[in-house]
């Protein structure tokens, strides 16, 4: 992954897409946060030299100030309590628990600190569950550092960013037929785990989760779990 220049903008500037109808954040310091005071930054990343790296470049910002940092889902939580950051930036796929997942729990327990997803895996399905968790910015990794910097401003000052070529892909794409146990029983399927195991990580009983399986597969059109997790992550519904 790099950090490389990439079209698109935060909310209401020239390329970005501004979900819900937020407008712009001032880009440069003109309305937006980090004026009168600095943002404070949890990044997540479980590649350590990028997360380091960025760290790196945010820290010549004058108003961003990285508090924290974390390698997995369950450290992106634990680093978020105890230094609560104004934003979290998080990548899409952490051991432990995804960008979503740790958003969605961020949203119950620190309201106030609001969350972006960065990732290389941008699929259409990923996007609308990170806005359905309440995450003000969606961003791919080719973005640059100054420009994620730009959207960070944006986001801690109430605006969202959706990167324009996902947002696009992801009104192309349609919604996932799979319910919410569906998804999440396939995504727990996903590293071959046996039904028991699935039945006992999903506090439902083994029929239960082969009843979910069938459906699911049924729905995607697969002949087996194993291809359903593969046609469902293609999409990004798991």
């Amino acid at each position: 992954m790099t950090w490389g220049e990439a079209g698109g903008s935060v909310a209401g500037g020239e390329g970005g897409i501004g979900v819900g109808g937020t407008k712009g954040s001032g880009v440069g310091g003109t309305e937006g946060s980090g004026v009168g005071g600095t943002v404070r930054v949890l990044l997540a990343d479980d590649e350590h030299l990028i997360r380091g790296a960025l760290a790196a470049l945010l820290a010549l910002e004058d108003d961003l100030v990285v508090v924290a940092q974390a390698a997995t889902g369950p450290e992106a939580l634990a680093m978020a309590r105890a230094h609560r950051p104004d934003v979290a930036v998080l990548d899409l796929q952490m051991p432990g628990a995804d960008g979503v997942k740790v958003a969605t729990l961020l949203r119950a327990e620190l309201p106030e600190c609001r969350t972006m997803i960065v990732t290389s895996h941008g699929r259409p399905g990923h996007l609308k569950r990170a806005l359905a968790a309440g995450v003000r910015g969606f961003v791919p990794k080719t973005v640059s550092a100054q420009r994620l910097a730009e959207i960070i401003r944006a986001v801690h000052a109430g605006n969202r960013y959706v990167d324009p070529e996902l947002a696009a892909d992801a009104i192309a794409s349609g919604d996932s037929p799979l319910t919410a146990r569906e998804a999440e029983v396939l995504e727990l399927a996903a590293d071959g785990a046996p039904v028991a195991e699935i039945a006992e990580r999903a506090s439902l009983s083994q029929g239960t989760v082969r009843n979910y399986l069938s459906s699911a597969a049924a729905k995607l059109g697969a002949e087996n779990r194993h291809t359903a997790v593969r046609l469902a992550r293609a999409k990004g519904w798991v």
